[in-house]
């Protein structure tokens, strides 16, 4: 009985140092912020993790990098990482936390389902959670879901697409991850405008899952298969950007391009001429957001905030190119 017992206490002290260890593993960890963590056994730390998808994404890093900056700011330490789209990695990062006993999580989550049980295993243990860009399909558990305007962004650019395409003409529509459900708002937002110029064929509708080789693979396939094509819209800058390069790639020219987030690489492109417009959603400002919501809820209980909060999208063109930088108005 000894012996059970003592290697079952081994195991369970192994189990919560790996979890100490993952935030920092599958991210980045930063401890050198003002203020310092409780020495009380059970109570709250000082931290604040920071989770989100891959910064190799430009619109993660810089929702991340806001999130940190406005956390350091506000005396907390900071821990940064990904979940790559990952749930099982995602749930491993959340229990990292847990364990750590952090003070909030800010979440840009890895599916609106398979979020739904790390976020509320989360709030059970004591610890709120601030969702930015993507919703889960529950309330009441999250103490906030903070996201961009789909709709009405989407319906931006595709009022854009309809000017720039003199609303007739073939077209191609990338999606995102069909388990986000930011595609699928921007999708139906492009549809309620296009819908109403019978002039506008889709030829083809594909998912290219936010990749921007994806998107580039699909589109020459596209390409090749419909050589009318004169217009293309896109769930996200990133499939954009790829769309762009297999135009380019088939010397096509004359071909619409319009995207969504207003990445600074859309806006070069904007610039060039090679796209039409993008829907800027502000990362940064949502991220600071949910980090002040999260020091007030830390220090009074309370957000002053519905749970379902969003932020309009502003259109980016040439016009307006030279006003915006990395996900924020300049």
């Amino acid at each position: 009985m000894f012996h059970r017992k003592a290697r079952r206490t081994v195991t369970t002290t192994a189990a919560l140092a790996a979890g100490a260890l993952l935030l920092s593993a599958c991210g980045s960890s930063d401890d050198s912020s003002s203020g310092s963590s409780s020495s009380k056994s059970g109570s709250k730390s000082n931290l604040v993790a920071i989770i989100t998808p891959s910064a190799d994404n430009p619109f993660f890093k810089a929702e991340a990098d806001a999130a940190k900056k406005k956390a350091v700011s506000l005396g907390y330490k900071t821990s940064v990482a990904s979940h790559d789209d990952d749930p099982n990695k995602q749930s491993e990062l959340i229990d990292a936390a847990i364990s750590r006993k952090a003070a909030a999580i800010i979440l840009d989550n890895a599916g609106a389902d398979a979020s739904i049980g790390p976020v509320r295993k989360a709030t059970k243990a004591g610890i709120p959670v601030f969702l930015i860009d993507r919703e889960i399909n529950e309330t009441g558990i999250a103490k906030a879901q903070i996201v961009s305007n789909n709709a009405q962004g989407a319906q931006l650019a595709a009022q854009e697409f309809v000017t720039a395409t003199k609303g007739k003409g073939e077209y191609v529509e990338l999606t995102g991850k069909e388990s986000d459900t930011n595609a699928s708002v921007r999708s139906k937002g492009f549809a309620d405008v296009i819908s109403q110029y019978p002039d506008l064929k889709q030829v083809a509708k594909q998912t290219a899952n936010w990749d921007q080789q994806e998107a580039f693979s699909k589109m020459e396939t596209i390409l090749q298969r419909n050589p009318k094509i004169s217009g293309v819209i896109a769930g996200n800058d990133t499939m954009a950007l790829g769309a762009v390069a297999a135009i380019k790639s088939a010397k096509r020219k004359n071909i619409v391009v319009v995207g969504f987030d207003g990445s600074p690489d859309a806006i070069a492109q904007i610039k060039a001429g090679t796209m039409r417009a993008t829907a800027l959603q502000p990362a940064a400002l949502g991220a600071e957001r949910a980090v002040e919501q999260a020091d007030k809820y830390v220090k009074t209980g309370k957000t002053g905030q519905p749970e379902k909060q969003s932020i309009d999208c502003e259109l980016i063109t040439v016009k307006n190119a030279d006003e915006y930088g990395v996900f924020a108005k300049l």
